[in-house]
């Protein structure tokens, strides 16, 4: 399920919201959780737009396999490891699933109908059809027992895997995959013994994993997901692999304390009564509001319109008046509810306001009163009837005139155009609404029963979500029965509504697969129910529309369209498959159920061999020592009433969980273009900006005596540990005086660092300078941060991780390593004093205790770099610092030869220009024919062409950066190229005639 739109949003409001995961630099996890589908996706069709591409089942299995080894190897949780896969998803979201099924088909058959057009050879294999991730296909089926055995492989023979208890929800269990978690963390936050510092991490592509990951009220959690790059071309094949992929962290931490941030202004109304839990818990409400998997968007609400920004100030508007919160544990206020609606409607007729004046200027160019003929004759018999009762109350109103009473005519002339201009736009905005019921839903009479039945489902499916998300699915059978929401100013009489939901049942797989998958995908059902997608003798048929419309609704882009395809019934859907259920083989029976989640863990006393399916690819596991327990479906249920633990935040960093509470600062909103996603920011930022300190001036001296030689966290609020190893105010310099080599941290009053002072010179005070302005300008547009000025810089080697140094007698002590570069930090960015807490430093106090005997090792050193050992019995010299290993010492290869005659294989490179001598042309030509050039036969409306062919050799890629070996070479300054760039550029003038373009 996703928010559209939402994380690059909240991404650009919030900018210190999300880092890059650095290796050393990953903050240590109890828990991590894999929404699975995603990874499923991006393994099995990682370029869409290529219609050539094409991918075995096996590669799929190997490229799954491969990304869940990489994440587990990045975050390493020292708990639980749970994947999750989409089982069957209630009624609600199938829908979605439904119209999202329905367009990717759709696209496919006419990008492949354009590239035979082009007249392309495709691929005889069939090419993948993403529609078969859903559950009770074989694909499905098949990889869950390909699953099934890449666990099992894990945990018997990798050590990291054989301390945390596996979980595999796959697509038998009932339930998408993320709300399959969410109902595991809830369990767990239930329990009497539950730790309330367990530290979550979510894997996930979804934005509304943000949502999903506050609701648990966890501090401790933070969501992993793949870099995003907006603005690029969808023809730009996506990376796949794993390690060539940039992970951001996104923490919740910081989201809770932005939150808290944007509604600050409410702490003046409620004092005591504020509530930052219960605030967060209505943020999670406002943003359904915008659109979800689940219910259609509010008229004119768009992410890209400022929508979130006019939710918020409503919010705070309305808020104090209420006596109480709109979202209460997920339950739904619906007095307070309908108070911020109402509040919220205004928005509607500020819209239209906007749409009306530009009415009336049209009008009065066209010279009509009103521009279409239905709105006309609405407001003609409304202006009918108010003239009537105008008239019958006459009377009552002269009476009450005195006759002291004397009005101005010019003033009731304008009174009179107003309360006509008035009476106008009431009744051009209700004609608006009903053009909208009409066109939209396809009504013909918009009576106060629809719209009190429209503002019913509305209000039922904001319920809905909320209980999804709160407590899981409280109906299966649920779903939202129209295509577009009604308007704010419809959604009235609220405040009494029963809301109640009938749990039901949830769908059998293959129903699930007839309600959602269209005619092009019918391969994928069993046999006997393909005819009722495509016989006309069907009675569902009409489910299946071979083209349909979309509708844009107020969005950019077309994959944010409406899916104008008609909706389920289930009772016919499931009356039209009975006579064939019975026909289905034992194998389609088998795909064709729910089962449970499993448990693995590993057991040393458990051995047995676990056979593959896939022998020639993934090899039988002999000595298999996995326990397997099965998890009953309803026993992570908890009840309407559970509160989640609210957060005890003691005094204790968590290293790697940041927090904006270190630096005093202050906060407001601005447009700064602050630089997110590789681009500026198009709306406001949330700007802190750091206060001075109150210790008055910041004098160096007393800085360096302060911080010199010790440890500091350095770029907040992402706090990361650093030795400092100088201090200066752009004229003095107090730097450590330590031996080459000696990477000390004196953080003894006993033992002061050896000091040396320095005055700066005139080129390091410039230098000194510089960097102040590169930092300046780094946190502004990066993070939105104001530094303000800086007096001191502190100039320290980052902590790249930790090693056991062996001492005297045996004994070994785990002590830090500081990288060899020095960077350089404002002061006042600079945190110091705190308590860091890391929990999985296993301490080892001797050598016997760090290397038993049979433990792996590797050798780091000479000789034998790089080789593999085993630990032998080292009791007799283990004192002496020293232990025994046996080494398996790997054949190198006879290099010599290569070595000494490596002058005549190498490539020698010159500039350009050389070449473009030598070959009697220009260095412009060396450089367009050594690249790209496309040409085209155009026309006025298309004048690049709808055939386009690359005439270039495609020996460099500028964009890309990218070179061909052993042809071409990018410098910092200029491309060079080799001697056989020379022969074919030779070759290409000869073959060609270029008199053209010469």
């Amino acid at each position: 399920m996703g928010v559209p739109k939402f994380y690059r949003w909240i991404s650009e409001r919030y900018p210190c919201l999300s880092e890059v995961v650095k290796e050393h630099k990953i903050p240590e996890f109890d828990n991590l959780y894999l929404d699975m589908n995603g990874i499923i996706h991006q393994c099995s069709h990682p370029n869409d737009e290529d219609v050539h591409f094409r991918i075995s089942e096996e590669k799929i299995f190997a490229d799954i396999f491969h990304y869940l080894e990489v994440l587990f190897r990045i975050i390493k949780p020292r708990k639980v490891f749970f994947m999750a896969v989409d089982g069957v998803a209630p009624r609600a979201k199938m829908n979605q699933q439904r119209g999202r099924r329905f367009r990717s088909a759709k696209e496919a058959e006419e990008k492949i109908k354009k590239a035979l057009d082009k007249g392309e050879v495709l691929p005889t294999e069939a090419r993948f059809d993403s529609n078969c991730i859903t559950p009770g296909t074989d694909f499905m089926a098949r990889l869950q027992e390909q699953l099934k055995y890449f666990v099992h492989n894990k945990v018997s023979n990798d050590k990291l895997w054989q301390n945390v208890k596996v979980f595999l929800s796959g697509h038998e269990t009932p339930g998408e995959g993320e709300h399959k978690i969410m109902e595991f963390i809830r369990s767990e936050n239930a329990k009497s013994n539950h730790d309330p510092n367990t530290r979550h991490c979510l894997y996930g592509l979804d934005a509304d994993l943000i949502m999903l990951g506050l609701t648990s009220h966890e501090y401790n959690f933070s969501l992993l997901r793949e870099e995003v790059r907006f603005g690029g071309k969808k023809s730009q094949k996506r990376i796949t692999a794993p390690e060539e992929t940039t992970f951001h962290l996104l923490h919740l931490s910081l989201m809770r304390e932005y939150i808290d941030y944007e509604f600050s202004e409410l702490k003046h109304h409620l004092g005591s009564g504020y509530d930052l839990e219960r605030i967060i818990d209505d943020w999670i409400l406002m943003g359904f509001l915008v659109g979800n998997d689940f219910i259609p968007h509010l008229p004119h609400l768009h992410i890209n319109h400022d929508a979130l920004p006019l939710l918020y100030k409503t919010y705070i508007c309305v808020l104090p008046s209420l006596g109480g919160y709109l979202n209460e544990n997920g339950h739904l206020n619906l007095r307070n509810f309908e108070k911020y609606l109402e509040k919220l409607s205004e928005f509607d007729r500020e819209h239209f306001r906007e749409v009306f004046v530009d009415l009336k200027w049209f009008e009065s160019k066209v010279g009509n009163k009103y521009l279409n003929e239905s709105a006309g004759l609405a407001a003609e018999e409304e202006a009918a009837s108010r003239a009537g009762r105008k008239t019958e109350d006459s009377s009552i109103h002269l009476a009450a005139l005195t006759s002291s009473e004397k009005v101005d005519e010019q003033e009731k002339g304008e009174l009179a155009d107003e309360e006509e201009e008035d009476e106008m736009f009431e009744t051009e905005f209700r004609q608006y609404k009903r053009t909208y019921y009409m066109t939209k839903m396809g009504v013909d009479l918009v009576s106060d029963e629809f719209l009190a039945k429209q503002a019913k489902c509305y209000v039922e499916g904001i319920q809905w979500i909320l209980h999804y998300y709160y407590h899981g699915v409280q109906s299966w059978s649920w779903y939202y029965p129209y295509h577009y929401a009604p308007f704010l100013s419809d959604i009235r009489n609220i405040s009494e509504l029963k809301l109640t939901f009938d749990l039901g049942k949830p769908f059998m797989p293959f129903q699930q697969l007839l309600a959602v998958l269209p005619a092009a995908s019918k391969e994928l059902l069993p046999e006997g129910y393909r005819d009722l997608m495509t016989s006309p003798n069907s009675s569902i048929i009409e489910y299946y529309p071979l083209d349909f419309k979309t509708d844009l609704n107020g969005k950019q882009q077309e994959w944010e369209a409406v899916v104008l395809i008609p909706f389920i019934d289930e009772t016919c859907l499931l009356a039209a498959m009975e006579p064939f259920t019975n026909k289905l083989t034992k194998e389609e029976k088998a795909r064709n159920r729910h089962s449970e989640c499993a448990m693995y863990s590993y057991d040393p006393d458990m051995i047995f061999t676990y056979t593959s399916s896939l022998p020639q690819l993934f090899p039988n596991i002999v000595h298999c020592h996995v326990r397997e327990v099965l998890i009953p479906m309803n026993a992570w249920h908890v009840p309407l009433d559970h509160v989640s633990k609210r957060v005890d935040r003691s005094s204790v960093y968590f290293c790697g969980f940041p927090t904006l509470h270190h630096i005093k600062h202050k906060f407001y909103k601005k447009k700064s273009g602050v630089v997110v996603f590789q681009q500026s920011s198009r709306g406001e930022n949330m700007i802190l900006d750091l206060l001075p300190s109150q210790d008055g001036e910041t004098i160096c001296d007393h800085v360096a005596a302060d911080v010199l030689g010790k440890p500091v966290f350095v770029n907040w609020p992402h706090l990361e540990e650093a030795r400092v190893i100088a201090v200066s105010d752009g004229e003095t310099k107090f730097a450590l005086e330590e031996p080459t080599g000696v990477q000390q941290v004196y953080d003894r009053p006993s033992s002061p660092p050896p000091t040396k002072v320095s005055c700066l010179s005139d080129k390091e005070q410039k230098e000194w300078v510089k960097d102040v302005q590169g930092i300046t300008e780094h946190f502004f547009k990066r993070k939105g941060i104001v530094v303000n000025d800086t007096q001191v810089l502190l100039y320290g080697q980052m902590l790249t991780g930790r090693k056991y140094v062996p001492k005297a007698n045996g004994v070994v002590e785990l002590e830090k390593q500081w990288a060899k570069q020095v960077l350089p930090f404002a002061y006042q960015t600079v945190v110091k004093d705190i308590k860091a807490f890391y929990s999985s430093l296993t301490c080892f106090k001797s050598l016997d205790e760090l290397f038993t005997p049979s433990t792996t090792v590797f050798m780091v050193g000479s000789p034998y770099y790089g080789a593999m050992g085993e630990v032998q019995d080292s009791q007799d010299v283990i004192k002496d610092g020293r232990i025994r290993v046996v080494f398996n010492v790997p054949h190198e290869p006879q290099l010599e030869h290569l070595i000494q005659n490596q002058h005549k294989y190498s490539v020698k490179y010159c500039p350009g220009y050389f070449l473009a001598s030598r070959l009697g042309i220009s260095s412009y030509l060396v450089s367009r024919f050594s690249g790209s050039i496309f040409i085209g036969r155009g026309s006025k409306k298309n004048p690049c062409g709808e055939q386009r062919a690359n005439v270039g050799l495609n020996l460099k890629f500028n964009k890309k950066n990218e070179e061909v070996p052993g042809y071409t070479k990018r410098t910092e300054k200029e491309w060079l190229y080799s001697a056989a760039v020379e022969e074919l550029l030779a070759e290409y003038l000869d073959r060609y005639s270029l008199s053209a373009l010469l």
